[in-house]
């Protein structure tokens, strides 16, 4: 993120190698791991450079259970004996291999799938071939469009790379050479992922050749992960409505934990309909109370919706929309005492309200609507980061309406708005609040 700090990783697993009998593979030759996927099956193919081959795994650290015999017209093709398989790919119904070798003569790409297995010349692109240039790992979508990742290093000059998109019914497609004056290192991973409709790549670095020569000493060779999303033409926007989520559990209300006690109902008007807000005047009365006095005092009128956070977790869609003041001096109020959840009892579950701040006790007009639940956001006594320690202040639950967050959190974003953690979560059209007001008092039963 903008601080320096690694945000994508969730776990790194370190197992051993082993051989049909299950026994470690000890030896450079015997053990020289190059490339590595994992097939629809769960099972592991890892290809080994220097003893040629590609064996299966069922499992993590496990002993080797076969191997995958389908290259084995790719690896006949090998002269060199520290030039082997260095791609493995696997998709949907088919897998993508690659050899280390550049020589038109020798094809240094296969394609397996149903129709057969099919070897082919994948040359390295402009601006990386003119010095060498050679596949050294690949990463396939579902759909079997591939990428591979060409590395070449020039003493003197250093490291270049390149990605190329190969998809299976067209040309090959460079997305990107990266060469001097970037400080390159010897990228020798890739990796593919989709979230919500985006494309991400991973690259991975080996550095051997520039990092022990700049810096010298113990520990001066790294290992950089770096991350790029593949811009794609941009899809015509489908609004979002409200209809189209009133089925999903997404639209559930949020649950009071404390149902009987003490609260007053705000409807705020929004142009893709009213959503319903309990606010927990007994439980929470200063972050209730002053979201109250920007109710009454009209101060939300003509606000919007502006910003939302789509989070990976399960179930989707998940995360969080944002509404309020924006900092307006003619809006806003002076900022609150700070009401942890730990005073409070309430929690950050799905359809709750908590208030928007950059620290606690700062606090004023702006607010936010959690979608499934984000404990996480709770007060936490045990937390190092002091921000963490008090929490967010959750204030109110959605009693009615939450197919209208649901449609909010939906709506386009502009993917160059917003700045540092925020880059990206605003929305292209902000979700206008033409009013809020309380809730009016139902009729007494006859």
């Amino acid at each position: 993120d903008v601080s320096g700090r690694l945000v994508d990783v969730s776990s790194i697993t370190i197992g051993d190698l082993r051989d049909a009998k299950g026994s470690k593979l000890g030896s450079k030759q015997r053990g020289d791991a190059e490339a590595i996927t994992r097939l629809a099956s769960g099972e592991w193919l890892i290809a080994f450079e220097q003893d040629h081959r590609i064996w299966r795994y069922a499992e993590h650290g496990g002993a080797a259970t076969g191997s995958e015999s389908g290259a084995d017209s790719l690896i006949a093709a090998i002269a060199d004996a520290n030039g082997g398989v260095e791609a493995l790919a696997a998709y949907d119904g088919g897998l993508l291999v690659c050899g280390e070798w550049a020589d038109p003569a020798r094809p240094n790409c296969l394609r397996i799938s149903a129709a057969g297995a099919q070897t082919f010349h994948l040359p390295a692109p402009a601006g990386l071939a003119e010095v060498g240039g050679a596949p050294t790992d690949a990463a396939c979508k579902p759909d079997g469009t591939c990428y591979v990742l060409f590395r070449s290093f020039t003493p003197g000059y250093g490291n270049r790379a390149a990605i190329v998109a190969l998809s299976p019914d067209a040309d090959p497609q460079t997305l990107a050479v990266l060469a001097s004056p970037l400080m390159l290192d010897n990228f020798e991973g890739l990796a593919v992922r989709e979230a919500q409709g985006r494309t991400f790549l991973y690259l991975v670095s080996d550095d051997n050749f520039r990092n022990c020569e700049t810096k010298p000493g113990d520990g001066c060779q790294r290992t950089l992960l770096m991350k790029f999303e593949i811009k794609g033409e941009p899809a015509e926007a489908v609004p979002a409505t409200p209809e189209a989520f009133a089925a999903a559990p997404t639209s559930r209300p949020g649950t009071r934990p404390f149902p009987d006690a003490a609260s007053i109902s705000v409807v705020i008007k929004t142009t893709l309909g009213p959503i319903t807000i309990a606010l927990e005047t007994e439980r929470a009365p200063i972050t209730a109370g002053n979201f109250l006095r920007y109710v009454d005092q009209r101060r939300l009128d003509g606000t919007a919706f502006y910003r939302a956070v789509r989070l990976e977790s399960d179930p989707q869609p998940n995360g969080l929309v944002q509404g309020g003041t924006r900092g307006d001096p003619k809006r806003i109020l002076p900022p609150i005492t700070h009401e942890p959840t730990s005073q409070t009892g309430l929690t950050h579950t799905h359809g709750s309200v908590s208030m928007a701040m950059n620290a606690p006790g700062s606090a004023d007009g702006d607010f936010f609507i959690m979608i499934e639940d984000q404990t996480g956001f709770d007060a936490d006594p045990t937390a190092n980061e002091p921000a963490w320690r008090a929490g967010f202040p959750v204030f109110g639950y959605v009693t009615d309406g939450m197919e209208v967050v649901a449609a909010i959190h939906a709506a386009p974003r502009d993917d160059q708005a917003g700045e540092g953690v925020m880059r990206g979560e605003m929305l292209a059209a902000p979700i206008t609040i033409i009013s809020a007001r309380r809730a009016e008092a139902s009729p007494p039963a006859p």
